[in-house]
């Protein structure tokens, strides 16, 4: 049943996947004090490298987009010369790696990396507290300037070119789940007046930019976006961000990309404004190839390859709990069981 999974997959001309099993970002927050990811993270990867491609875990592109404690970073040299343990590691493997380049805009926290105010769309606050730290509380973000807009744009396509550099075979934009690029795309979050506000080619100028940059610095060959068009993580949903989304697309039609990847947790969650799942929606809006995630298995991510509503399936929780997931699946071994009580660790 699951042999259409084993089957190589062309990106593009540049870029041919051994077989469209993707291994999800996961977040791991098991890089070091200085955001380096360790030895132990380069052996996480390899064990892995069986997946046609790795996207790895959020990776920040700049000090002050780090919301939550040792996630790695793509802004210093050490940084880059860490991840090239990890690709080396990879690649010796067979296999291949994206980067997920990650600004959390309002869910940043000040105290992480010394600094006043995080930067979002809007001084609106995000109400909570940070996992892993529940004595912070998040703070009230400042509005992003025009100029700190343009800013944030060439800190996308520089971390980037930090990513080639490091071995990475593209990168993922991380314009999902309530981070600082949803966050433009989102009435809930994007309450300004001026030219990134208020319509859909407002709304979308700030992530269309970041997307421009990037692959202008690397190649849309290389460079894949992950998004949330149906709210739910860190943002209130609102029919109104259909129009938005719509308009998104329209002009991502236009531009040369690697894939999009649908950004939830739940494929299954429907959203009345997008007549059903993301991952339809998402289909019915775009002729590039298409990454489904949100709750599939082997089975069922066959089953939606195979009447074409998506071409690759990510898979999350089981990589962690089964490094040899791939091999797993392929000779209808029994899977072991993800435990969140084992979350924290690396294997």
């Amino acid at each position: 049943m699951t042999d259409i999974l084993f089957q190589p997959f062309e990106l593009n001309g540049k870029i041919t996947l051994n077989n469209r099993i993707v291994m999800a970002p996961l977040t791991r927050c098991k890089a070091d004090n200085e955001l380096v990811p360790t030895d132990e993270v380069a052996r996480y990867y390899a064990r892995r490298a069986d997946a046609g491609l790795i996207i790895s875990e959020a990776t920040i592109i700049r000090p002050d987009g780090q919301g939550y404690p040792n996630t790695p970073g793509l802004f210093t040299e050490k940084q880059v010369e860490g991840w090239k343990n990890v690709t080396s590691a990879v690649h010796q493997k067979g296999g291949k790696i994206f980067a997920q380049l990650w600004h959390t805009g309002r869910v940043a926290h000040p105290t992480f990396f010394g600094g006043e105010y995080a930067l979002a769309p809007s001084a609106i606050a995000f109400e909570g507290t940070v996992p892993r730290h529940r004595d912070l509380v998040y703070t009230v973000p400042k509005a992003a300037t025009s100029e700190e807009i343009e800013q944030l744009t060439e800190d996308y396509a520089t971390a980037a070119q930090n990513a080639i550099t490091a071995g990475f075979d593209g990168v993922e934009i991380h314009g999902a789940n309530g981070y600082l690029i949803d966050q433009f795309l989102h009435f809930n979050t994007n309450q300004r007046t001026d030219e990134f506000g208020e319509t859909p080619e407002n709304m979308t100028r700030f992530p269309l930019s970041v997307v421009d940059a990037v692959c202008e610095r690397i190649g849309g060959y290389r460079t894949g976006l992950r998004l949330s068009p149906g709210a739910y993580a860190h943002i209130d949903p609102d029919p109104q961000d259909r129009k938005v989304f719509d308009h998104l697309f329209e002009e991502l039609e236009k531009r040369e990309l690697a894939y999009l990847h649908e950004g939830m947790f739940d494929d299954t969650m429907e959203f009345d404004f997008l007549d059903g799942t993301v991952s339809d929606y998402m289909r019915k809006h775009t002729s590039k190839t298409l990454i489904g995630v949100g709750g599939y298995n082997a089975e069922s991510g066959t089953r939606a390859i195979s009447t074409d509503r998506f071409d690759l399936v990510a898979i999350g929780r089981s990589f962690i709990s089964n490094p040899d997931y791939v091999s797993r699946v392929l000779h209808g071994q029994e899977l072991t069981a993800y435990d969140p009580e084992k979350l924290d660790e690396l294997i």
